[in-house]
């Protein structure tokens, strides 16, 4: 190959290196965080209600409203979830990334309180949402808007003579987490869904009477790259990263939020409304 076809080959190539990258970044950027899926899946188990089967659950996870999330993005997702038409509705944390610099607290406070879930609206706390000093912000933001902040607590859902349970602890990272208390009193031999921001503690998790473990927090990694997987995740989502894993003999489900932090960007990792449906078994 001559000097000249050489070098015009090399120069093609970081041109088109380049291109990509860029195109890379702006779809990482702009596109896929706007890319909004959603799963659903049935759960089956013999201690599902008859009365309960068909019942549509929601969760959705990791807003982190006000870094680079408008209140208009979260608006379309609100009237999407309301377009699923679920029966209950579960927030897994992480409702804004700094709470005590957020200017939109009651316009997302009423968006909120749109969420229509004839069964009850249930949420826990996530890290973001006790740091930035918003405990007592996001513990506001959800009441008024409906939500039952669940707290080391259970709390039974109710059709006709039959009934299921949610549970739900508090944040792993800065909150005050109690198994022990959150299982007390709670009634034997009746389905159980838990709330737990972080997922690794599924491991904890699955030593108490809990079949079905609803988190966030890892976003799924954010980044994944093809063949490599996620290049990081925060703590307590090193083991768990995103969809089903079996935790004998716990069910454990990890949703890969909406929004982003730290990084404004998204890619191999679209972000998710999960639905539910929880189907009596045999």
């Amino acid at each position: 190959m001559k000097r000249r076809d050489f070098l015009k080959t090399c120069f093609s190539f970081l041109v088109k290196g380049a291109l990509l990258s860029t195109t890379g970044y702006m779809y990482a950027k702009y596109v896929e965080p706007r890319q909004l899926t959603v799963r659903q899946y049935d759960i089956v188990h013999p201690l599902i209600p008859k009365q309960f089967d068909g019942c549509r659950l929601l969760q959705f996870s990791d807003v982190h409203a006000g870094y680079h999330d408008t209140v208009e993005q979260f608006q379309r997702i609100v009237t999407k979830i309301n377009d699923l038409a679920p029966h209950v509705i579960c927030f897994t944390g992480d409702l804004l990334d700094e709470p005590n610099k957020y200017e939109h607290v009651d316009t997302m406070t009423a968006l909120l309180q749109q969420l229509d879930a004839p069964l009850g609206k249930f949420c826990i706390y996530g890290n973001h949402d006790h740091g930035g000093y918003g405990t007592d912000i996001y513990k506001e933001m959800m009441e008024k808007s409906g939500f039952r902040l669940l707290v080391n607590e259970w709390v039974a859902i109710k059709q006709g003579n039959e009934q299921i349970v949610i549970a739900g602890l508090d944040d792993f990272m800065l909150g005050k987490p109690n198994f022990s208390e959150t299982v007390q009193r709670m009634p034997k031999n009746t389905y159980t869904i838990v709330l737990i921001h972080e997922p690794d503690l599924a491991t904890q998790a699955s030593a108490y009477p809990f079949h079905l473990q609803l988190s966030g927090h890892s976003h799924g990694g954010q980044i994944q790259l093809p063949w490599i997987g996620p290049i990081v995740t925060p703590p307590l989502a090193k083991q768990y990263i995103e969809g089903f894993y079996d935790v004998e003999p716990l069910t454990l489900y990890v949703n890969r939020g909406l929004g982003t932090t730290r990084m404004p960007f998204r890619f191999l990792t679209p972000p998710e409304l999960t639905l539910f449906t929880l189907k009596a078994g045999s």
